[in-house]
């Protein structure tokens, strides 16, 4: 798989101390996959990340441009104590 982020992206992950292998580990094996509500071409990949307490992080992505565009990623504090 084939991705790249956007500026945003890239800015939101550095201020967020989110590391870019994060995101190709939940990219590439999402606990849970969804359709963003708005932007029928976004999906939402997320997954937990045991080095940051097991936190759920939610990437935000394109895929249907090639590569794959990541709009965003950040971790949900509404998807903490969920199972």
């Amino acid at each position: 798989m084939r991705w790249e982020l956007t500026a945003h992206a890239a800015t939101v992950l550095a201020e967020r101390g989110i590391s870019t292998q994060w995101v190709e580990r939940v990219l590439s094996n999402p606990e849970r996959k969804e359709r963003d509500r708005v932007d029928p071409q976004l999906i939402h990949a997320l997954g937990r990340i045991a080095q940051y307490g097991d936190r759920v992080l939610r990437v935000i992505y394109n895929d249907s441009a090639n590569p794959w565009r990541i709009v965003t990623a950040f971790f949900d504090r509404g998807e903490r104590g969920k199972s």
